[in-house]
Order: C-alpha cells, then sequence, then structure tokens
C-alpha cells in the first residue's frame, strides 16, 4: 500500500507538499507542515478531518514534495509538473505508485530526463526519488492542459476526458422528449449529460453532483444555463432538502485504484434516497454488472428498456415502495 512505501519518505524541514494522498496515505507526515491536494471530495475530506490543510489544487512553494500516481497518465504527469513547479533546484521530489497504475512508465519517462534515485519496491509498487534540477526539465505538454471536446472542455484525468463516452451517449439517446422538472445528474463529469438533458422541455433544474473537484469545475464552464446547480459531494451520500422527480446516471464502477462494482450499488440506493415515489431513475450500465438485485430491493418497477451488447439501460420507479412492501409482508 501507499502508507506503507511513503514511511520511507524522509520530509523536508519545511513546507511538504503531497498530492493524490487519501486518509491512510499520510499519517507518517506532520499535519502542522504538510499539505495535501486532494481534488476528490470522499478522500480530501477524509484528510481534513485527520487535521492537515487540504487542497483541490497547489496553491504556492513547497520544500520538498510527494506525488502518488493516479491511474490517468495524463493526470499523473500533470500532478508531476505541478508538483516541480512548486519547488526549488535541489529539493526532492518523491513519486509513489502502484504498478497497475503505470509506476513503471513514469520511472522510465524520469530516467530519461534526469537523475533517479533510490527506487524502491514493495507492496506491488515502487517508490522513488527526483532531485529537482535547474530550469525546465520536464516537457511543456506534461502539464495540466485542457482538452476542446466541440464546445466543452475538460482536463487531464476527468472521466472521459476525449469526449462523452457511449454509455452517456447512449443514456442522453434514450431520455424521453420531455424531461421532469426538478432533475438530479449524480455523478454528473464534466456536464456533457446535463447538457443533454437541460436541452429538453420541462426541466426547471438540474443538481449537478460531482466528487470530482477537476471535472465539476469544467462542468461549470461548460454548462452555464441558470438551471444548473453545482455540487462537490460524494454522490453516494448526496441529499437535498427537498426530494426530485428524475434521476440521471452513468455511474462509474472503479473507487480509487480499485475495482468496485458495488460503488454502483451505492448510486442506485442514493438515487431513491433523492427521489419522490413517483419519481424515476434513468442509469446506464455495462452489461454484466449484476445492479437488479439492488434496484428491485430500491424501487417497486424496474424495466430494462434499451441498449446493445455493451450497455443496458434501465428505468424505475416507485423509489421506497418495494421496501414497504416487503415490510408489510413480514
Amino acid at each position: 500500500m501507499a502508507g506503507s512505501r511513503l514511511e520511507q519518505v524522509d520530509p523536508p524541514e519545511g513546507r511538504l507538499l503531497v498530492i493524490g494522498a487519501g486518509a491512510g496515505d499520510v499519517a507518517s507526515f506532520d499535519p502542522a507542515r504538510t499539505v495535501v491536494v486532494q481534488r476528490q471530495k470522499p478522500a480530501h475530506d477524509a484528510v481534513a478531518a485527520q487535521g492537515f490543510r487540504t487542497l483541490v489544487a497547489v496553491d504556492g512553494p513547497a520544500d520538498g514534495a510527494v506525488v502518488i500516481l493516479p491511474r490517468a497518465r495524463a493526470e499523473a504527469r500533470a500532478s508531476v509538473a505541478a508538483a516541480a513547479a512548486a519547488l526549488p533546484p535541489g529539493a526532492t521530489l518523491w513519486i509513489d505508485g502502484q504498478k497497475t497504475d503505470g509506476v513503471d512508465a513514469m520511472l522510465k519517462d524520469l530516467r530519461a530526463l534526469g537523475p533517479v534515485e533510490d527506487v524502491r519496491s514493495k507492496a506491488h509498487g515502487k517508490i522513488f526519488r527526483v532531485t529537482v534540477p535547474e530550469g525546465d526539465w520536464l516537457p511543456q505538454e506534461w502539464a495540466a492542459a485542457e482538452t476542446r471536446v466541440g464546445n466543452f472542455v475538460t482536463l487531464p484525468g476527468v472521466f472521459s476526458a476525449d469526449g462523452p463516452d457511449p454509455g452517456s451517449q447512449l443514456l442522453a439517446a434514450h431520455l424521453p422528449d420531455r424531461m421532469p422538472t426538478r432533475v438530479v445528474d449524480l455523478g454528473a463529469g464534466w456536464g456533457w449529460l446535463a447538457a443533454q438533458i437541460l436541452s429538453r422541455p420541462g426541466v426547471e433544474v438540474v443538481h449537478l453532483v460531482e466528487s470530482d473537484h477537476a471535472a465539476l469545475d469544467c462542468a461549470r464552464r461548460n454548462v452555464t444555463d441558470p438551471r444548473a446547480q453545482f455540487h462537490w459531494a460524494d454522490a453516494t451520500a448526496f441529499r437535498l432538502p427537498d426530494p426530485v422527480n428524475g434521476v440521471v446516471m452513468n455511474p462509474p464502477f472503479h473507487a480509487g485504484r480499485a475495482a468496485d462494482p458495488h460503488l454502483g450499488a451505492r448510486f442506485i440506493r442514493a438515487a431513491a434516497g433523492l427521489l419522490t415515489g413517483a419519481g424515476r431513475l434513468w442509469m446506464v450500465a455495462n452489461r454484466h454488472l449484476p445492479y437488479e438485485a439492488v434496484l428491485t430491493e430500491h424501487f417497486a418497477e424496474v424495466t430494462e428498456v434499451g441498449g446493445d451488447n455493451r450497455f443496458k439501460l434501465i428505468e424505475a420507479t416507485g423509489a421506497g415502495r418495494a421496501g414497504r412492501k416487503s415490510a408489510r409482508g413480514r
């Protein structure tokens, strides 16, 4: 695990910058001298609860840095570039990552650019350090650069950064011509699906709920309709003061580095908790994912309304009524 490898880091006397840490990664560091950059809301809050100053982007210089690599290569390179830009020449930059997250590719890339030292392998990953040289030593294209997708902007590491994913496109094509008045886009990403919802008549408000701060920043730029409201939040725990009558979602089935098919089930429970009894859920999922049991646990009516060999489109209504019927039957 990253936490065990990070115990080998010798923090500088001054300010330590840690990019990409979760709650289990920072136990060996001093909260008084450490600032953590974490753009995912659940991990951000967990680290902050441990007493660390926790930000969504690098905010100034540091005396040393640690980058915990994400899975996306472009985001990993952008994180390394952001950390390096915050450090003076001669400072130490540690890179930590799992093999499944591309740490070997990053090690190869950085070895080609300058000296890499102290490579250590542990717990299916590696950690190594680089002494920051003088001048511009990283390729310019490593810096986080926005991508244009038609009229939309995206950033490295956001889900489907090169364009709307096929599941979302399929879901948008099957939404009804007239949508409910109050809709939640649960896991809204950079806003493409919310824009499709807002293009249909009937909508009075769309709540875009997204845990990735960078993706939500893109969504704010991409969806300028005044009916849109933005929430940086853990979608699986999101609530509103009043119920809505529509939820649209393309739930992820990875949590950070690890595949977690149960994440979609938590999205379904959250959707049921947001809807009125007459409200409707529209969702798309990979066809092999077994969501039907949790859907029928939380909704009275569940119908597959379309799809293809890769995806299934599901419509559900009667949130809460399935549970009440079960209770009456006991």
